[in-house]
């Protein structure tokens, strides 16, 4: 498929910058996958625009603030000597660091900015020395292996030196609501660098009108990384190396995803990124030749037009950018034609855009 193909205009005023006062004061447009008709409607109407027989599956991911400020203090300042004004500008120079994936305890991938001047065996302090980190190895895409050391442990030192992660479209600083906002209400573990933001509409008052339907849910976890941002810069979408996704499946959600498929009851994932553990998870048990199962496992499914969906029936989605593998899985979901219609009308209707923006019910 040709990247070209997922294309809409945008006004960059449309872009969400902050979130609502209210998480559950977003719009929500309404769309039907096999008509393409939709319907502009809010999204406190979403407990009952539901049919009354789904199965609602949450990623309960949890953001952690997973950007670092700091300053180097290695190899190539001990390259400069006794040369103390050429020493201390180095030094003075701020590095950036962003969390992408945990390898194992204090073991992360990391992008560094500025990540050229950064070789291994570079280290770089945040804080007052609370934290520290050693540059050990490349790996793919640019990125840096980091080995963490703190005083008091690594994750009270993130807690209290790092940053929410905003996304790059969103052209400010990171503010102490941030913390709370750019978090779901149902969070609960992991360590994604961005959050599922389909949730973000979510309050406790709305997850209690859901109970209240007797629908039932179920909670996966997706550690959301950098393929969430990353652009497609391939011509052809099929050519795009998409990231890797640690995501688990617990016992108790994978029988009711059986449950639900026994009973002919539709799946409505809470974001892509539930979508793309279950898709996944529902791909590598067809090649099993049994049924989706729990387990931890990494999702490597890039979903475009022409692919299949086994597991996932309605979807709540935030809206996506312009040529991006999450524009591409949603038009897999609902075709091309529907979703680039849906997304005009949208534009025309000044919805707001993005990881903080209004949301879109497909079914």
């Amino acid at each position: 498929m040709n990247v070209s193909e997922l294309d809409y205009h945008l006004p960059q005023a449309l872009i969400a910058q902050h979130p609502l006062p209210q998480r559950d004061a977003s719009r929500l447009l309404l769309l039907d996958r096999v008509s393409g008709s939709w319907e502009d409607r809010s999204f406190r109407e979403f407990p009952d625009l539901l049919r009354g027989n789904e199965l609602i599956v949450f990623n309960n991911v949890r953001v952690i603030p997973a950007r670092l400020l700091g300053q180097r203090v290695g190899v190539n300042a001990q390259a400069l000597g006794h040369n103390n004004r050429a020493r201390n500008e180095f030094l003075r120079a701020p590095i950036e660091v962003l969390l992408v994936r945990q390898i194992e305890p204090n073991l992360w991938e990391t992008l560094v900015r500025p990540g050229r001047k950064i070789p291994t065996g570079e280290r770089i302090v945040f804080g007052e020395g609370e934290l520290e980190a050693q540059v050990e190895s490349r790996a793919e895409y640019g990125l840096r292996v980091l080995r963490f050391k703190s005083r008091n442990g690594f994750e009270q030192a993130l807690t209290r030196l790092g940053h929410i992660p905003l996304p790059p479209y969103i052209k400010r600083g990171d503010e102490p609501s941030d913390r709370e906002r750019y978090q779901t209400v149902y969070a609960r573990t992991g360590t994604a660098v961005a959050a599922p933001t389909a949730g973000l509409h979510f309050t406790p008052e709305i997850l209690a009108q859901v109970r209240e339907r007797g629908l039932e849910t179920c909670e996966i976890t997706l550690d959301v990384g950098l393929g969430t941002f990353e652009p497609v810069r391939t011509e052809h979408l099929e050519d795009h190396p998409i990231h890797a996704e640690s995501y688990e499946i617990s016992q108790a959600a994978a029988d009711a995803i059986r449950r639900a498929h026994v009973e002919n009851r539709p799946v409505l994932a809470v974001g892509t990124t539930v979508v793309r553990a279950l898709e996944d998870a529902a791909e590598k048990a067809a090649y099993r030749g049994g049924q989706i199962a729990a387990e931890n496992a990494e999702a490597k499914i890039l979903l475009y037009p022409g692919r299949p969906f086994r597991i996932v029936k309605q979807l709540l989605t935030n809206f996506h950018l312009p040529k991006s593998t999450l524009l591409a899985l949603v038009a897999a979901f609902a075709g091309r034609e529907n979703i680039l219609r849906a997304y005009g009308h949208s534009v025309e209707s000044e919805y707001r855009f993005y990881s903080y923006g209004d949301a879109m019910l497909i079914r």
